[in-house]
């Protein structure tokens, strides 16, 4: 299950906007990979939707099966809020259905063997 926990309205390169809400994942305890400290974490990710400002307000705190999952993408810069470093992610965090997670982990990809 994920919560809808916000929303972030964005325009588009002509001027018009659009809202996605904000929906986050269960809590997960993570291991800091040079502390060695545990800390706990939830993951985040942008759904598009073609609800108004008020309706996206008023979903806050709706629960949907499904779950935000990491999943690869093409190499893209991104950087860090807090120092501005620039880092070189091949990632996303997406929503994906109850019924995709469950192709998504479990599904072998065909190969191609030459």
């Amino acid at each position: 299950m994920v919560t809808i926990v916000g929303f972030k309205t964005y325009e588009k390169e002509d001027g018009t906007t659009f809202n996605a809400l904000v929906v986050q994942g269960g809590i997960e305890v993570v291991k800091n990979q040079e502390t060695g400290r545990t800390y706990l974490t939830a993951k985040t990710a942008r759904v598009s939707c073609t609800f108004d400002e008020l309706t996206c307000e008023t979903l806050k705190g709706t629960k949907l099966p499904g779950k935000v999952m990491k999943l690869d993408s093409e190499p893209y810069e991104y950087t860090v809020p807090n120092s501005g470093e620039i880092l070189i992610l091949s990632h996303k965090y997406e929503y994906v259905s109850e019924e995709d997670s469950i192709l998504k982990e479990n599904v072998i990809q065909k190969e191609e063997v030459i």
